[in-house]
């Protein structure tokens, strides 16, 4: 009968868990869930730089289209050239005249202002050569990737494309 109480006591001893096991599970679910938030948000972060680097692009090809139907004018550097490149500024875009690339860079400055931000750090250059062969420049802030003082990166983000009309 001896070895029946033995083990009838070391059952009793060992039912349940003890509230030193429950805390240590709950402290290690829970660094792993800061874990997945902490991923969450730089996923995020980085969706946003890039969503703002594709726009550039989508807006340095809309320039790009607008000057091929205008081409006569972009050829005479109404756009910008090599020696003289046009550059618009988001928060303070050029007046609307009644040239055709006026207009045109009015309405690009504006798509600038209203996809990357309407401020001075959000700025458009137009140079093109002789040969038709323009490059167009756009820089923005880019301080929606949370790379700002990191050594990775930098909160100014400059798209440059190169293309013949």
């Amino acid at each position: 009968m001896m070895p029946i109480l033995a083990t009838q006591r070391a059952r009793d001893r060992q039912t349940g868990i003890g509230m030193i096991e429950v805390l240590i599970a709950v402290l290690i679910v829970s660094i792993g869930f800061l874990g997945m938030a902490a991923l969450q948000a730089k996923a995020l972060s980085t969706n946003n730089s890039a969503m703002a680097r594709s726009m550039a692009t989508v807006a340095s090809y809309s320039i790009l289209d607008a000057m091929r139907t205008d081409l006569t004018s972009a050829e005479a550097g109404a756009y910008g050239s090599i020696s003289a490149p046009t550059t618009v500024i988001a928060n303070a875009c050029p007046v609307a005249g009644g040239s055709l690339a006026s207009v045109q860079l009015n309405q690009w400055c504006t798509q600038l202002g209203d996809t990357l931000g309407a401020t001075a750090s959000t700025k458009g250059t137009i140079a093109c050569s002789i040969t038709a062969q323009c490059t167009i420049t756009i820089t923005f802030n880019d301080s929606r990737s949370g790379t700002e003082g990191a050594s990775v990166g930098s909160s100014a983000q400059q798209v440059v494309t190169r293309a013949g009309l």
